[in-house]
């Protein structure tokens, strides 16, 4: 584990986008492993990530959307405690490898309307199953037309999708970023 380069931080992503929805669910016990794996609500992307999802959020912005987040930066503590519960690779990174979370470099996103109601999606998130694959059959016209505008945002912004979840984006250079553990109480707010 590295601590980041002060060219490129971890920076709070309320700070930036102020009007982004926060639904961290790993602050809560509303997650696959059922027990809150952070201290308190907050989502960090580094610098770098969090301007690129910031033009995304004003492009969405134009449009009457806001962003939720359900993730952002996850210490690799909270990556193995994912992994424990669900040791499989197609949904959740192994620690041993780390995933862009891990690196300050990924976010797990979905719409909401300008009032901050959360706008239908293919399914709930972290729902593994086959409707939250991008372009899944079956779901309704509405979600479906929600994920490819939040899709189309993240991607021109410089994000790259993950196809079996429609909430996952990371940055096109997080994959060479080191892995992180720093714990949410030391991240500057």
């Amino acid at each position: 584990m590295t601590a980041l380069p002060l060219a490129d931080p971890l920076i709070d992503l309320q700070a930036l986008i102020p009007d982004a929805v926060l639904d961290i669910r790993y602050a809560t016990k509303d997650n696959l492993t059922g027990r809150p794996l952070y201290p308190f609500a907050a989502a960090f992307l580094r610098r770098s990530a969090a301007e690129k999802l910031a033009r995304a959020a004003s492009a969405l912005r134009a449009k009457g959307l806001r962003l939720v987040i359900y993730d952002a930066y996850r210490p690799l503590t909270a990556q193995k405690a994912l992994w424990e519960a669900k040791p499989d690779a197609r949904f959740v990174a192994d620690p041993k490898k780390g995933s862009s979370h891990n690196r300050g470099g990924a976010v797990d996103a979905a719409l909401a309307d300008s009032s901050g109601r959360p706008l239908p999606m293919p399914s709930a998130f972290d729902d593994f199953g086959p409707l939250a694959r991008h372009g899944a059959p079956g779901v309704p016209l509405e979600a479906r037309r929600n994920a490819e505008t939040l899709k189309a945002a993240l991607e021109s912004a410089g994000f790259v999708s993950l196809a079996d979840e429609w909430w996952h984006y990371r940055d096109r250079e997080a994959l060479s970023w080191p892995i992180l553990d720093v714990p949410f109480e030391q991240v500057t707010r």
